[in-house]
């Protein structure tokens, strides 16, 4: 169905307008829900009620039984793991309460469809959430199946089904940022914009907003992305470091860390820009969601996708017309 509303209306925030209790989730793993801040901070300057969540490539299982609410939902506060140097979800709880923002993060451990769809309502109810916005840090969330590459889609989709058999949520939505930046994966872009034309020709795309510098939450956003590059200096977010370098309107290969030596970056404008979907609608096109439905291990989504892609004939890549 199409809501029609005004030009000048956010579409995110339209939707979520008569939400009250909202998770903002990274699908991805790693740095994911730092994608998402953005979109968490205006919320919450709104007035609703914001809770984070991100699937998680940090070693939750060492962390002890007080720091979980139910199986495979893990609550990462500012003091979470204190030895241990990689854990995104408790930089951003630190960040987050250095801000004076409420300062615990949910991470979910990697598993297949089932646990983490477990895990997902044992949040939602544990706060009544209403609305769940899924972000991803980048632009394979969005592939279908049959395109010249897929990124790295197990964990997006994993969360995806996950999300989308749970239909006691009003609202559910997907958020891609990041445009560009899962080049060096083997995404085609241009397959990426024809999905989305796709997706709105089903009226599953929402349209599009920009994180500007100049606004509040554009601003947090570079701070929280600094805070994060400084505390993970081993291993910072390429994804967030490109973003937001493009959010200061850097452009073309932007240095910002040597995990990036010996690729090219393409820092441009549209990896500011913020895509926004119906979470059902782009479920119900991804080609292979049944197959990885009753996995209980990522190792199995990723065999199932394998299987799927040895089966399939793909959509040869294009190129950008010059």
């Amino acid at each position: 169905m199409i809501v029609v509303t005004s030009l000048l209306t956010n579409p995110i925030l339209a939707r979520l307008a008569d939400s009250r209790r909202i998770l903002v989730a990274g699908a991805g793993g790693g740095f994911d829900i730092y994608s998402g801040l953005p979109v968490a901070l205006s919320l919450l300057h709104q007035g609703k009620e914001v809770h984070l969540a991100n699937l998680s490539f940090s070693a939750l299982a060492g962390l002890p039984p007080d720091d979980w609410a139910a199986d495979d939902l893990a609550v990462v506060t500012p003091d979470s793991a204190p030895h241990q140097t990689y854990f995104p979800e408790r930089t951003l709880a630190q960040w987050l309460r250095l801000h004076g923002y409420p300062p615990t993060v949910y991470a979910f451990p990697q598993t297949g469809v089932r646990p983490l769809r477990a895990a997902y309502r044992a949040l939602i109810e544990l706060h009544g959430i209403d609305a769940v916005v899924l972000v991803d840090g980048g632009t394979d969330i969005l592939m279908r199946g049959d395109e010249a590459g897929l990124g790295t889609p197990e964990e997006d989709l994993t969360s995806v089904a996950a999300l989308a058999a749970l239909d006691g949520v009003p609202n559910r939505l997907v958020v891609s940022v990041g445009f560009g930046v899962d080049a060096h994966h083997g995404v085609n872009h241009v397959q990426v914009l024809e999905n989305i034309a796709a997706l709105e020709r089903d009226g599953a795309y929402l349209g599009a907003f920009s994180i500007p510098r100049a606004s509040r939450e554009g601003a947090l956003y570079l701070d929280a992305v600094a805070h994060a590059q400084h505390h993970t200096p081993e291993h910072p977010s390429i994804v967030n470091g490109s973003i937001a370098a493009a959010v200061r309107g850097s452009f073309g290969d932007v240095r910002f860390t040597d995990r990036t030596r010996g690729s090219e970056l393409f820092v441009n404008p549209l990896m500011s820009l913020c895509f926004a979907f119906d979470l059902p609608g782009l479920a119900a096109r991804c080609l292979y969601l049944d197959r990885i439905e009753d996995t209980f291990l990522m190792r199995q989504v990723h065999s199932r996708i394998a299987e799927f892609r040895e089966s399939t004939v793909t959509r040869p890549p294009r190129a950008f017309p010059h």
